[in-house]
């Protein structure tokens, strides 16, 4: 799993418990920078074109930085059934607005053909997993 993420701005004071850098305290679901997972859990995945591909399933936190890095996309089946999961890089997705979802440079059939498990499997418990993933999406960010 990828522990090598862009170099940010400090939201925070190194050292400070402060959880909310936007001011407005402690909130449990949102507030203006922050959200909460159960919130992301669910939310659309779109491609470039505007068209569904999915929906998020979870999301996978680099246990060493915190940072997320993958979302796990729900693609495919119906209802539930014959759903197949495909974790996606976090720094792949782009939150639209106007659409209300994450937005990906990525088709239904590069998605067809990516790393994926079933509901039952725990994919990242095999060694390189993660480097799959890595390979087949180029560990970058694609240009949206």
């Amino acid at each position: 799993m990828p522990t090598d993420l862009p170099n940010e701005r400090p939201l925070r004071a190194p050292g400070t418990m402060e959880l909310d850098p936007s001011g407005d305290g402690i909130a449990l679901d949102e507030t203006r920078r922050l959200i909460a997972s159960n919130k992301v859990e669910g939310t659309a995945v779109y491609d470039r074109k505007g068209e569904s591909l999915g929906t998020i399933y979870n999301f996978m936190v680099d246990k060493v930085s915190g940072q997320v890095a993958y979302a796990v996309v729900a693609f495919g089946g119906f209802l539930g059934l014959g759903e197949s999961y495909h974790p996606l890089p976090w720094k792949a997705l782009t939150y639209d607005l106007r659409l209300g979802g994450y937005v990906v440079d990525i088709d239904a059939d590069t998605l067809a053909g990516a790393p994926r498990h079933g509901p039952d499997e725990d994919p990242f418990a095999e060694p390189g997993y993660g480097e799959r993933l890595d390979d087949y999406y180029g560990g970058r960010k694609p240009a949206i």
